[in-house]
C-alpha cells in the first residue's frame, strides 16, 4: 500500500523558516498530486498546497501565498514546503496527503493516503 512520511517539523521563532519533506512510497502511476494540510487545535484540517506530478500546476491558501513554497522530486516521489517568515497563526500539525488526481477541487475529502503529521510551533 501507499506510504506517505512527513518530516522536519520543529520550534522556530516568529521571522524564521523551515522546510518540510514528505515521501509517498509505492505510487504507481505518473498522474498523482500531492498536498500539504494543516491542522491547529479547534480548527478544520485546511488545505496549504498542493502540486501536480509534473510540478506545472501548484496551488497555495492566501494565508501562506507568497511565504510558502512547494516543490517536488518525482524521482525520490518527494515534495517539499519551504516555509519562510513564519507566523505564530502558522502553529499547527502539517500533514502530506496524495491522490491519483489533479489538484482541482482538492479538499481532505479527496485524498486517499495521509501521512502521520509533523508538527510545526512558532513562538512570538
Amino acid at each position: 500500500q501507499v506510504q506517505v512520511v512527513e518530516s522536519g517539523g520543529g520550534l522556530v521563532q516568529a521571522g524564521g523558516s523551515l522546510r518540510l519533506s514528505c515521501t509517498a512510497s509505492r505510487l504507481t502511476f505518473d498522474d498523482y498530486a500531492m498536498a500539504w494540510f494543516r491542522q491547529a487545535p479547534g480548527k478544520k484540517r485546511e488545505a496549504i498546497s498542493c502540486i501536480t506530478w509534473s510540478g506545472g500546476t501548484t496551488v497555495y491558501a492566501g494565508s501562506v501565498e507568497g511565504r510558502f513554497t512547494i516543490s517536488r522530486d518525482n524521482a525520490k516521489n518527494t515534495i517539499y514546503l519551504q516555509m519562510n517568515s513564519l507566523k505564530p497563526d502558522d502553529t499547527a500539525m502539517y500533514y502530506c496527503a496524495a491522490r491519483y488526481a489533479s489538484c482541482s477541487g482538492s479538499g481532505p475529502q479527496a485524498y486517499n493516503y495521509w501521512g502521520q503529521g509533523t508538527q510545526v510551533t512558532v513562538s512570538s
